[in-house]
């Protein structure tokens, strides 16, 4: 098994030109109680990003860490004639579990890179997240660590809310209602602007009120958050 370390935007795994195969990709929920939304994996050209590290999100960016709607992203894909598999687990990925897709690019060639992205909850708009690696060209097994991101686009005041686009607090899914608090005043700060590395949930351990609604002791996490492993046919 080969093992590197990845992060997105500054890959450290050179692969030749176009080439096909069947590609299976698992990837692993490493964190101990954070939550991925409906998980977007695809092939794609060399040239096309989901995001950029240290550049402006994209209005479906955006969509997908605020809110965990991976549709607008999945449609730019189509229209670049990628090859893309939506919502992989059937729904949120639990901590500690794993998933996978299978990518066959053989009709596709062109379709060279990989990438991915995933909601992480509870946060205002942090991501799991792989921008345009190159996929390998021999057969074997290959494992990365994968890095959280924030969008930069939602100040990160760790309070409930929708999780609409453009508005405030973290949209709370049924599994995470029980494990909140509520009523928090919100962790002061404003939205970077630009996407970076996650600096990872304060929290506080008032479940009633404090400034977060993120319980610190069981929500808080270090990078990476991730495994993946790609398997090449």
């Amino acid at each position: 098994m080969k093992t590197l370390s990845v992060l997105a935007g500054a890959v450290m795994f050179a692969a030749s030109g176009a080439h096909s195969a069947e590609y299976t990709v698992e990837i692993q929920n490493l964190t101990r109680s954070t939550l991925f939304t409906p998980l977007l994996v695809a092939a794609h050209p060399a040239d096309s990003h989901l995001f950029t590290v240290g550049g402006e999100a994209s209005l479906a960016l955006q969509a997908m860490a605020e809110g965990g709607d991976i549709e607008p992203l999945n449609g730019e894909l189509d229209a670049l004639g990628a090859l893309s598999v939506a919502n992989p687990a059937g729904g949120l990925l639990m901590p500690g579990e794993a998933t996978s897709a299978t990518l066959n690019n053989d009709d596709s060639p062109a379709n060279t890179h990989l990438s991915l992205v995933a909601m992480l909850l509870p946060t205002n708009d942090g991501f799991v997240g792989l921008d345009s690696l190159p996929l390998p060209t021999e057969p074997g097994t290959y494992q990365y660590q994968l890095q959280a991101y924030d969008a930069g686009t939602e100040a990160n005041d760790e309070v409930r809310g929708s999780g609409m686009p453009g508005s405030p607090g973290m949209p709370v899914p049924p599994p995470l209602e029980p494990l909140l608090g509520s009523n928090g005043t919100g962790v002061p700060g404003e939205a970077e602007g630009f996407v970076h590395i996650h600096r990872g949930v304060l929290g506080d351990n008032d479940p009633e009120g404090g400034v977060s609604d993120i319980d610190a002791t069981r929500h808080r996490w270090l990078n990476p958050v991730a495994r993946l492993t790609v398997t090449v046919e």
